[in-house]
């Protein structure tokens, strides 16, 4: 299991690594708007595969996961997230701006940078707070996703006859999408919000019972 893992971290690694590489090489050459054809792919294959997209090729998923690593080294607390970002208008309202501009330039045949100015807007917002802020609230890309992944054939799925209930996977998770579901059981299972899950993988490896894997949902 650890070999799999291992070599499944590194595929992962060397293909975000790629996409990022491609991403700022179109942005050079002024190209930027040919990554809408990877993020097109990626909502289509979310019906089926969740949010591969997020967490295997999105270039700001990956700079925000190695900005969290730098954070960690250099002892950077994270500032709390102000309760009004957390307010599902406030997502609604950068979603419908989001497509309003795309559309706008389209017809008017205008290259404007958005897709720049989210990735160092991200970057810049996830040096002061955690990357929960912009995963899980503000991120317009993650906020059309959600929509097709929720009833997405495959997903990260926990077993639940093989969990211990440690909740490593809980604090691990970046978008903090795992909690303990509603049943009214005395020990409640932990769950996966597959809408917000970016498939990263990283409840998995922090998973030391391999209770969580990516497969099939019923």
């Amino acid at each position: 299991m650890k070999r799999t893992l291992f070599i499944k971290r590194a595929l992962q690694t060397a293909l975000q690594l790629l996409m990022l590489i491609l991403f700022i090489a179109l942005i050079a050459l002024g190209k930027i708007q040919l990554w809408m054809g990877f993020f097109v792919g990626g909502v289509i294959a979310s019906f089926v595969f969740s949010r591969l997209y997020c967490g295997w090729i999105c270039p700001i998923n990956t700079v925000l996961r190695w900005t969290t690593v730098a954070k960690k080294k250099l002892k950077i607390k994270d500032r709390p997230i102000p309760s009004w970002l957390k307010n599902p208008w406030v997502r609604t309202i950068i979603l419908i701006l989001f497509v309003a501009v795309a559309v706008i330039s389209q017809k008017n045949h205008l290259t404007l940078p958005i897709m720049p100015i989210l990735f160092f807007a991200g970057i810049i917002l996830t040096f002061f707070y955690p990357e929960l802020l912009w995963h899980r609230y503000l991120c317009p890309y993650g906020a059309i996703l959600r929509f097709p992944a929720k009833t997405a054939i495959a997903g990260m799925k926990i077993n639940e006859s093989a969990c211990v209930q440690c909740g490593a996977c809980a604090r691990a998770c970046p978008t903090k999408t795992i909690s303990r579901a509603d049943a009214q059981t005395a020990i409640k299972p932990y769950r996966i919000n597959t809408g917000e899950c970016l498939v990263c993988g990283t409840c998995q490896t922090v998973c030391k019972s391999n209770a969580i894997t990516y497969t099939k949902r019923k």
